[in-house]
């Protein structure tokens, strides 16, 4: 393993001020991620940084109308187990726990799991083939290779990896901001615009820059919100990234869909909106199976499945149709 030296910060603006001034310093919380990526040769830091002893940054609250925020040093098993993330937000408990094993749920924490990084096995396996997002311009191995768990939107000839987070499906499906803080202050970011498309630069995956710190991710109030569900499938029952897997939060009115909120995750380089069949379904009853489906087919007609994942397509229509019924049925 690359050496590095590990320091602890316990005050945020110095250590924004530290990660801004040494481009060899990276942040570390649970680690669960980062210490895979230094093992695999991913990135090779210089110094970590750990960040648990920050204060203010592991809390759990409800804001003022409804909406919740939620720390960025927050374990994800503190979440998933909370009753107020749990009542109003049950999309959000049920992608953290469909997440990782309980071990790791207990380790990481909410702002590393969604600055995780994919799981193409050519990015992770030090095996020199190419990889844009090793080395940027050397070619996308998996494009023309192995691409089974791959992008069937969003994807380009640099990169057709995906992004792995669960919990970032609840969060792009409810429309969720993430707060970030630097030395200029604070911003907040949607989570729409939070993780980078795989051109021009595949090797970025979010849209933080040196000296950026990730304090929180909030969740605005939505009505929609306590009829939400994730539904999640994959290879195996547990411990197993998505093949495909759907977000949806909706509110009914008479039997019908009177809005919807629906994200993909497991299909493209960040969790990915159906924008066009959340439309589509609006005012299409619950009980009218083909009515739903033929909906959400509406935003698959962009789907560009490569030579192995062709299957993803019918899978994740399907995926989103059951998640759109469980989450209808809790309105």
């Amino acid at each position: 393993m690359h050496p590095f030296t590990l320091t602890r910060a316990t005050d945020p603006a110095k250590a924004i001020e530290a990660h801004a001034g040494r481009p060899g310093l990276v942040f570390i919380a649970g680690g669960t991620d980062l210490l895979g990526l230094i093992k695999d040769r991913v990135v090779a830091p210089d110094e970590l940084m750990d960040i648990n002893e920050l204060p203010g940054l592991s809390g759990i609250e409800l804001l003022p109308g409804g909406g919740l925020r939620i720390g960025a040093l927050a374990r994800m098993s503190d979440v998933a187990a909370h009753p107020v993330v749990r009542e109003r937000f049950p999309a959000i408990s049920e992608a953290l726990l469909f997440a990782a094993s309980g071990q790791l749920r207990n380790m990481a924490s909410m702002g590393g799991n969604i600055m995780q990084r994919t799981r193409c096995s050519y990015f992770r396996d030090d095996d020199g083939l190419p990889c844009n997002k090793r080395e940027p311009g050397s070619g996308c191995s998996a494009l023309r290779g192995i691409n089974r768990n791959h992008a069937i939107f969003g994807w380009s000839e640099g990169c057709v990896a995906t992004h792995p987070s669960d919990v970032a499906v609840a969060f792009a499906a409810l429309d969720a901001n993430v707060v970030v803080r630097n030395r200029d202050g604070e911003r907040s970011v949607p989570f729409a615009d939070f993780h980078q498309p795989p051109e021009p630069s595949p090797q970025r995956d979010t849209v933080l820059e040196r000296g950026d710190l990730i304090t929180a991710v909030e969740v605005p109030p939505r009505r929609e919100g306590r009829a939400s569900h994730y539904l999640k499938v994959r290879d195996r029952q547990s411990y197993e990234f998505a093949l495909v897997s759907a977000a949806v939060a909706v509110t009914v009115a008479d039997g019908r869909l009177e809005s919807v909120r629906i994200a993909m995750g497991g299909v493209a380089h960040k969790p990915w909106r159906l924008t066009a069949a959340e439309s589509a379904l609006r005012g299409v009853s619950l009980e009218d199976t083909d009515g739903l489906r033929a909906a959400i087919a509406t935003t698959f007609t962009d789907a560009r499945p490569l030579e192995h994942n062709g299957f993803k397509v019918e899978l994740a229509e399907r995926a989103a149709l059951r998640a759109v019924q469980t989450a209808g049925a809790r309105a």
